[in-house]
């Protein structure tokens, strides 16, 4: 029991200084070291039993690493700078094959759970684990398929151009026809 009294105060001491945590502690009387594990405890279920379980992972996913995206910019340190780099383009990567995967992926039991522990792996600095799928298994297929990649690219920019014009073209032949009725209403109602 003292072992857990111990675990529970240095987790405590880990928690000072976090604002929020604080205000909670004091508008609840509740320790903010059992608000921590609660709150954790709630999201983990929530996770776990898909109850809002896809917004959840995409929030966990994007919002710290998002943070300290921002803080790598602002620091002299390149280095993290090139850890959170390799983690968005593991993230892009992993969602473009979750958005064609979607209806196998829907049967798998746990799909949530499983998502935001391989999340957590590619995002901690201590796990590195975005950085070891993109070492292993993403730079050599990108850099092999980089021309098709550069080409599918100028083409959709080409395409997107082309539409462009054409919607352009569109909405200006419908702005003169409605116009060009509007003067004819007019000097319909003059006339009268």
């Amino acid at each position: 029991m003292d072992q857990i009294k111990n675990q529970l105060q240095q987790f405590r001491q880990k928690l000072d200084g976090i604002e929020p945590l604080e205000k909670a502690e004091q508008a609840t009387n509740v320790p903010k070291e059992y608000l921590t594990i609660v709150g954790t405890l709630v999201l983990f279920s929530l996770i776990f039993f898909s109850i809002g379980a896809g917004s959840m992972t995409s929030i966990v996913g994007f919002i710290y690493p998002a943070y300290k995206s921002l803080l790598a910019i602002e620091s002299k340190v390149r280095g993290d700078d090139t850890q959170w780099l390799i983690y968005w383009v593991v993230y892009c990567f992993f969602s473009i094959i979750e958005l064609f995967a979607d209806m196998i992926l829907y049967w798998i039991p746990f799909y949530y759970a499983f998502k935001l522990a391989f999340l957590l792996w590619c995002m901690l600095p201590q796990t590195r684990g975005a950085t070891f799928l993109y070492e292993a298994f993403l730079k050599d297929f990108l850099k092999s398929q980089e021309s098709k990649i550069d080409q599918a690219l100028e083409d959709a920019k080409k395409t997107a151009k082309v539409i462009g014009h054409e919607v352009g073209s569109n909405v200006k032949e419908m702005v003169s026809g409605v116009a060009a009725a509007a003067a004819s209403s007019e000097g319909d109602k003059k006339d009268d």
